[in-house]
């Protein structure tokens, strides 16, 4: 019952009293050490006290429970140095991590707890010492993967074509190799190689990715923008085109050239995950994210709507036409991507003025020109200009938390011996077998003296002002000349005394 009311305390609105009800809960706590105690009992979803104010972002309650935590290790003059209880806190030898759970909430709230302290020192500690060199090493690593992969593609077997064309519109002079032909020279050893790479490459991808998509779920595993949700989307598909175009090179099957195009094209595009290490571009890959599966998943049905329609007005325009005149409308599925084409402007309309026209092409093409390239292509750029002005205002917390999901995400999937525990153990100053983190702080007294001396004068001029108001109601009219004069006399007592106070003041700095 106890631990039930601790949680449903850190849900409260009024935060003050919430600290003080805590407090005197735990007052009676008869095991305030060791798995009995009540901060340490979790709920039903795996959360003590501590984790569920992050993930509330209830920021005076974490706050208030981590001055709990804190043991002032020496003071000397402005100089003082803490020990921050990091137990829960540190993700390396938590299965339910706080910082994973602060950056994979919805709440933007529990966001500005990465700003606080020990959480801005812990998360600073990690990504400098740590997390940095091998995100880095592990962005270089991949790219060099990526050429490799790019090599095999470029120089895959081929062979020149043997038999007779049956249209006049065949162009292919090379056909796709059978397995037997494709590994005979010195060349094709080598390509063997960088093949080998690329496929234990998309092995290693999937043994890293699927136990965390069992332990995340997939919704919330490829829902977050933070977490990276659409970039596991992207690396996961390439991983699995790689293996089905193995799988095709094997059965010496045709058609490899869809695969292996869908896979160069995820793995460069997956390049972008390694931005959210640097501060100047991890925003933009939140940008991009958002607009691509925001903005655009919307204005996709919009758009899908307008070329069907044109496409299909079109098609049937030039249908009784000679299409070798006109080809770009010859079928049904031709007009539809051209139709795509001239909606995003890449082309101009197709027309050869070398033959008589459909007057009707004219009207349809005037029409699609006024809706497509002046009304939702600015729609569209508009929708994006509105999520970009969104994300930039919040870009240095998004980026905050970004490092901490990266940190978190390396710290599970690199082995111990190359990332040791950060901060103290307890044992060292005989408080038991929690962690801690040693910070310095450094308080300015004349800081504080100032503020002081400040609120001062400004009650003391409050005051005076309050005192002249009510002098001035409850005279009448016969003493309204005194009361204007006591008012001016009162307030260059008011800047006497203020000036006074300044200079005080300033001696003492």
């Amino acid at each position: 019952v106890g631990n039930t009311v601790l949680h449903v305390l850190v849900l409260q609105p009024n935060k003050t009293f919430a600290c003080h009800m805590y407090s005197l809960i735990l007052s009676y706590d008869r095991s305030k050490e060791g798995p009995g105690s009540l901060e340490l009992i979790p709920n039903n979803e795996g959360l003590t006290p501590f984790k569920l104010a992050g993930v509330e972002g209830n920021t005076v309650m974490f706050q208030y429970l981590m001055q709990k935590r804190k043991q002032n290790l020496w003071s000397f003059g402005p100089l003082t140095t803490v020990l921050y209880d990091i137990t829960e806190i540190d993700s390396w030898a938590e299965d339910q991590s706080f910082l994973e759970l602060i950056v994979s909430t919805k709440k933007r709230e529990a966001r500005q707890i990465l700003d606080l302290t020990p959480v801005k020192e812990l998360v600073s500690l990690k990504w400098n010492m740590y997390g940095r060199p091998y995100f880095c090493f592990l962005a270089l690593f991949y790219i060099l993967y990526m050429v490799c992969f790019t090599m095999c593609c470029v120089y895959r077997p081929l062979k020149p074509r043997t038999g007779n064309r049956t249209s006049s519109r065949d162009n292919t002079v090379y056909v796709q190799k059978m397995l037997q032909e494709s590994y005979v020279a010195y060349e094709d050893e080598l390509r063997l190689v960088g093949e080998l790479i690329t496929v234990i490459g998309a092995v290693v991808i999937l043994v890293l990715e699927i136990p965390d998509i069992l332990r995340v779920g997939a919704a919330k595993y490829f829902g977050q923008t933070i977490l990276g949700g659409p970039f596991h989307i992207i690396v996961i598909t390439y991983a699995c085109m790689i293996l089905v175009t193995m799988v095709m090179r094997l059965t010496s099957t045709t058609g490899e050239v869809v695969p292996m195009s869908f896979a160069l094209v995820l793995g460069w595009c997956n390049v972008m995950y390694f931005a959210r290490g640097f501060q100047m571009l991890g925003p933009f890959t939140i940008m991009i994210q958002k607009m691509i599966f925001g903005d655009l998943m919307r204005f996709c049905w919009l758009m899908a709507v307008v070329i069907l329609g044109f496409a299909s007005a079109f098609y049937i325009i030039f249908q009784t036409e000679n299409p070798e005149n006109l080809g770009q409308f010859y079928n049904y599925p031709m007009s539809l991507f051209t139709t795509f084409e001239l909606f995003l402007t890449i082309i101009d309309g197709p027309a050869n003025y070398d033959v008589d026209l459909p007057f009707m092409y004219s009207v349809v093409y005037f029409a699609f020109a006024i809706i497509a390239t002046l009304l939702m292509l600015n729609l569209l750029i508009a929708m994006m200009g509105d999520t970009h002005w969104r994300v930039a205002h919040e870009q240095d917390e998004l980026w905050r938390a970004q490092v901490v999901a990266t940190t978190v995400m390396l710290e599970r999937k690199l082995p111990r011996c190359l990332w040791p525990r950060s901060g103290i153990c307890g044992r060292e100053f005989g408080l038991g077998d929690r962690w801690y983190l040693r910070i310095e702080d450094r308080v300015d007294p004349n800081k504080h003296k100032m503020m002081r001396y400040t609120e001062a004068f400004k009650a003391q001029d409050r005051d005076t002002y309050d005192k002249c108001s009510e002098k001035l109601e409850t005279s009448g009219d016969t003493l309204c000349k005194k009361g204007f004069s006591a008012l001016s006399l009162s307030r260059n007592t008011s800047r006497t005394s203020s000036h006074r106070g300044w200079e005080i003041l300033r001696r003492n700095t």
